[in-house]
């Protein structure tokens, strides 16, 4: 691990103490921890603002780091405007880091554990109807008709989106060896390096065929490795260019809401809970930790069924 000033993650006007508190977290969250960069920069982007705040109030040592800091950190966010969901991710991630200067010895007691957060206000995510979702990829398929390596490989990768309902990185983590062809299987990747098997049909299965036969091929150059899906550079395709792909084509759909990548995730969750799947086996295709995040789901489709009960019915 570098020295603390050459670490770009770490402000340069804090105190040494804070300074080096958060050099040894970073490497706590990396080497022990073993969290994704995503994650890692997250945590650490929300941490840096909170020793930045302790610092305006004087704080010169992460031992002098205390409940009213932290609650004074958090009423800021409250007040500049941030969302109820962001004051809660940073309170987590306060809480995270205060256990782990405990833990190590760096403060005596442990000031986040009576850190309460807001509750997250519930909100329902934009999905996309079945016969919306037969659209888009069928304005994909359109957009492929002239049988470019690109055009092939975007069919396939939105018919993997929907057919599974992975995340995007996940989907741009993706190896060719990671395809089982024969079980129609795909081995993921996910949050907390845990490995899961996702099902796909028949229709994913023919346009990732189509990709590796006719479109990966053209793409791929020497330093291209196992990579599933490639950008026109022929590195690994990044997760950017899926978000501008979904964009695009949901804007080819008339009457569908805008989504993106995680918002076909939302719509195959939801259309496997509308086809009659149990709420476990979502939760294993979705890779949650726990089945209350996959719960959410059902209100979507309870808010679905209400709205056609409020139509239909005569005394609604």
């Amino acid at each position: 691990m570098s020295a603390p000033e050459e670490h770009p993650s770490v402000d340069e006007g804090l105190p040494a103490s804070l300074r080096e508190a958060l050099v040894d977290y970073e490497r706590h969250l990396v080497a022990e921890r073993d969290v994704t960069p995503h994650t890692a920069r997250a945590y650490l982007a929300d941490v840096a603002g909170l020793l930045e705040h302790a610092r305006r109030r004087g704080l010169r040592d992460v031992a002098d780091l205390d409940l009213r800091a932290l609650r004074s950190w958090l009423a800021l966010q409250q007040s500049s405007g941030k969302a109820r969901t962001t004051v809660a991710r940073r309170a987590t991630a306060a809480r995270v880091f205060t256990a782990w200067l405990a833990r190590t010895g760096r403060t005596s007691a442990d000031p986040g554990a009576a850190l309460a957060s807001p509750r997250a206000h519930r909100t329902l995510p934009a999905v996309l109807r079945a016969d919306e979702a037969g659209g888009l990829l069928a304005a994909a398929v359109a957009g492929a008709a002239d049988g470019s390596p690109t055009g092939l490989r975007d069919v396939a990768v939105l018919e993997l989106l929907y057919a599974t309902g992975i995340r995007v990185g996940e989907l741009c983590g993706l190896d060719v060896d990671d395809l089982d062809d024969d079980r129609r299987v795909v081995r993921v990747l996910g949050k907390g390096r845990k490995e899961r098997s996702v099902p796909y049909g028949r229709p994913a299965a023919l346009a990732l065929d189509a990709w590796r036969r006719g479109g990966r091929p053209a793409l791929a150059t020497p330093t291209s490795g196992p990579a599933l899906f490639l950008g026109v550079r022929g590195g690994r395709l990044d997760q950017r260019a899926v978000r501008t792909l979904v964009h695009a084509r949901v804007g080819e759909v008339p009457g569908a809401p805008d989504i993106g990548p995680h918002g076909l995730r939302h719509s195959a969750a939801t259309h496997l809970l509308e086809g009659g799947a149990d709420l476990r086996s979502v939760q294993e295709i979705l890779g949650h930790a726990s089945l209350a995040t996959t719960q959410r789901y059902t209100h979507v489709t309870t808010d679905r069924l209400r709205r056609a009960y409020r139509q239909a019915h005569p005394r609604a």
